[in-house]
């Protein structure tokens, strides 16, 4: 189609040269001609571009139908390797289908055998259910009495579980009552062990004179004053020396909250005699006049009176033997003791 172009434009050419040697007329019709021509050659053109892309479409589908021949060729042999495969398959179906059928029948047989023994132990086995029955209505009076006796049994455990929830009840208290009464008593025992670390160090000079002694024992803690500090021969009055050691011990003993103060008074076994006899007729009426005038100073100095009492015991409670003096030094003696409340 190209070729064919380049000659038409070649003609024209040569139209165009002989041009000057023809007649005008000649030429108009030859440039008619010519321009014809050259409309013809831009359609040749471009149906010529047209037959390309077509043939390119065609040369592309061509290019894909190939690729599909290969595609299918190469299924087929796949398809062509699986029949070969599943036709092996069928022929080993075959014969496992025939050991099969061969085995079942073997199994047939076994199973008649079978079914003949298993008719005979059925006629066993109602032999059998017969005397079940009859022991079963014997069991069942066995039962009926075994129930009888779990009932009274499961009543005899209820009450027990009940006396049992009882007694854990009783235990659980018991147990709370104790804890608490051993943390109160290890309660008293700090606020005891602190009061008396404080009268020790408090009435340092008074005990190493042998003045005053401090005892602790099971929470209970005891101040014993010598009555010369606290008073006169035969008196019951407390002197004023008396009353300053007192008042020391009432500010360590003011920290004491929890406890009772019991004031007790101790004499010797020496009997009172003269003038003091007709105000003291014994010992004890001198201890109790005593004690009562030292816890009316405890109270006059802060001491709540209503944990405040006083005791007399005259010559009944000796520390010491009476055979001497010093042991008759001892027993004449104030003693204020600090009890737990009750």
């Amino acid at each position: 189609m190209f070729r064919r172009s380049v000659g038409l434009w070649a003609v024209a050419a040569v139209l165009f040269v002989l041009g000057g040697c023809v007649a005008k007329n000649d030429y108009l019709r030859k440039q008619a001609q010519a321009d014809a021509l050259s409309r013809d050659v831009a359609v040749l053109t471009i149906e010529n571009q047209g037959l390309q892309e077509s043939i390119s479409g065609l040369q592309e589908t061509i290019r894909g139908l190939q690729g599909e021949i290969s595609s299918l060729h190469a299924a087929k042999e796949n398809l062509t390797a699986e029949r070969n495969v599943l036709n092996a398959r069928l022929d080993n179906l075959g014969t496992e289908t025939n050991r099969t059928i061969e085995e079942l029948r073997d199994r047939h047989n076994e199973l008649e055998g079978d079914k003949q023994m298993l008719g005979e132990s059925i006629a066993l086995l109602r032999k059998s259910k017969e005397e079940l029955i009859n022991r079963n209505t014997e069991l069942e009076a066995d039962n009926q009495l075994l129930e009888e006796n779990i009932a009274v049994l499961k009543k005899s455990e209820e009450e027990l579980i009940n006396r049992n929830t009882e007694l854990e009840a009783d235990k659980q208290i018991l147990e709370e009552s104790l804890t608490l009464l051993k943390e109160s008593k290890e309660a008293e025992i700090d606020t005891i062990s602190g009061t008396h670390e404080a009268l020790l160090t408090g009435m340092k000079g008074e005990i190493e004179q042998g003045q005053i002694a401090i005892t602790e024992l099971q929470g209970k803690l005891t101040v014993d004053v010598a009555d010369k500090i606290l008073f006169d021969p035969g008196r019951a009055e407390v002197k004023p020396k008396g009353l300053a050691v007192l008042k020391r011990i009432v500010k360590i003993l003011m920290t004491v909250t929890d406890k009772l103060i019991r004031v007790e008074g101790h004499t010797d076994s020496v009997p009172v005699r003269g003038a003091l006899a007709r105000r003291y007729p014994t010992n004890r009426e001198l201890s109790s006049a005593r004690a009562l005038n030292v816890a009316r100073c405890l109270e006059k100095e802060g001491i709540d009176p209503s944990i405040l009492s006083a005791a007399a015991f005259g010559e009944y409670q000796p520390v010491a033997a009476n055979d001497t003096p010093e042991g008759r030094a001892k027993n004449r003696r104030i003693a204020i003791i600090l009890l737990p409340m009750r």
